[in-house]
């Protein structure tokens, strides 16, 4: 059974979405819009997304965000009727509003919408996800962006590969090895933001520990995807910019309670030296040797 209407996934999802709705109503671009699916004038873009998507696997369509000529669209699946809501799994596509032409750009579980974020100095706003990448399993965590593109008429998702957006972080730690994770999105004073990782890999006794940190943002020529690891000279103010969170975007970062970044925030109390004499000195010296 079909179904096209907006429900929440879960009461924590419905705040979620409630706050990220009001946030994108504000910071929006003027061509943006989401779809109200109570509105008659949106029904007509209902029944087109609807028909487009005929042929797919879905149980229900969630969301539908329209750009231009094409549909950013949320759809969810359930495995039975029965079935608890948290483990829908979603899929977001991107469908066109001119020819029904559709692609697949997500799919996943515990979606979560972000804020609006700007990825390089003058580029539109995207709309942000933190989203799992299973709930049977150990699950990874992976972050993306939503963009119109105007190549291709049609949505496109940031920083893929394999199918999956920029991994944030896992829960599958490698055997013998104490794997700490960190994360960060960063908004700088000019309005952009980046995404920071850093994994640090503790071998204990047989060798030193390793130190993995990327940033991800747009090149701000050809406003395409980067991928680059912070350099030496760079990773100590890089780790404690993350650390301290200061200017973390919200709900974008973990990690920063963990024992790495509390040692690394730690005051360093530096040693005075003693001035005062011992307590057994009594202002008296005798010269080796001495008769007492």
């Amino acid at each position: 059974m079909r179904g096209v209407f907006f429900r929440p996934f879960s009461a924590l999802i419905t705040v979620i979405l409630a706050a990220t709705s009001s946030l994108a109503a504000q910071q929006a671009p003027d061509t943006f819009r989401w779809v109200d699916f109570h509105s008659p004038a949106d029904q007509d873009t209902i029944v087109w997304v609807t028909r487009s998507l005929t042929v797919e696997d879905w149980s229900a369509i969630r969301e539908i965000a329209v750009e231009y000529d094409a549909a950013l669209v949320v759809t969810t699946k359930r495995a039975t009727p029965q079935s608890p809501a948290n483990a829908d799994t979603f899929t977001i596509w991107s469908v066109s509003l001119t020819n029904h032409g559709i692609t697949p750009l997500i799919k996943g579980v515990n979606l979560h919408w972000l804020e609006w974020m700007r990825f390089a100095d003058g580029a539109q706003q995207e709309l942000a996800i933190l989203y799992d990448n299973c709930s049977d399993c150990t699950p990874n965590t992976y972050f993306t962006a939503f963009h119109y593109d105007l190549t291709q008429h049609g949505w496109a998702a940031r920083w893929m590969h394999n199918g999956q957006g920029v991994p944030l972080w896992s829960a599958n730690s490698p055997v013998g090895v104490a794997w700490t994770q960190i994360y960060s999105g960063v908004a700088e004073p000019n309005g952009r933001e980046l995404i920071y990782t850093w994994s640090h890999f503790d071998y204990g006794k047989p060798k030193q520990p390793d130190d993995y940190i990327y940033r991800y943002d747009l090149d701000p020529f050809s406003n395409l995807e980067r991928t680059q690891i912070v350099s030496a000279k760079d990773a100590d103010a890089i780790k404690l910019r993350i650390c301290r969170g200061q200017e973390a975007v919200p709900g974008l970062q973990r990690g920063q309670d963990s024992l790495l970044c509390q040692q690394l925030l730690a005051p360093h109390v530096e040693r005075k030296p003693v001035t005062s004499p011992p307590a057994n000195n009594r202002g008296k010296s005798a010269p080796p040797g001495a008769r007492h």
